[in-house]
């Protein structure tokens, strides 16, 4: 198994402390937002300024080993899970997301009713409902 600077390193990208606790962070947390990534970094390194945060962010996406998800109304997130065909479920309520695994299999999802001429390579499907916490809550 590559270690983080062999990844970083394999992407054509130059090996930093923050750039690697990045990585990590992002790998080890689930869907972070960019102040709890720049939390985390700090945690492990030491000061960074949020604009390295961003992009080691923008570095990291550009070359395919954090994945980034905006749902709408939310701030950005990121991810570790990246290269399957995954998707997401939202709380309306308090906004936690988790990843959900496509229903239909790889292709599928990514087969349109009209593509307009596009070569399609990725979908993206957002689920939105209430989370069994808040579910819980509004019942109660």
């Amino acid at each position: 198994m590559k270690t983080t600077a062999e990844e970083l390193r394999g992407v054509g990208l130059r090996v930093t402390a923050a750039r690697v606790a990045l990585l990590e962070t992002v790998r080890e947390g689930d869907h972070l937002d960019v102040e709890a990534i720049a939390s985390g970094v700090r945690d492990r390194v030491g000061h960074v300024s949020l604009q390295a945060v961003y992009e080691a962010l923008h570095a990291l996406t550009a070359a395919g080993l954090v994945r980034r998800i905006e749902p709408a109304g939310s701030p950005a997130r990121f991810e570790g899970r990246i290269g399957d065909n995954h998707h997401h479920v939202v709380c309306r309520s308090c906004g936690v997301v988790a990843d959900v695994d496509c229903a239909v299999g790889e292709v599928p999802c990514l087969t349109a009713s009209d593509a307009h001429g596009f070569m399609i390579d990725e979908a993206e499907v957002i689920y939105w409902g209430l989370c069994p916490a808040c579910s819980t809550a509004r019942s109660a």
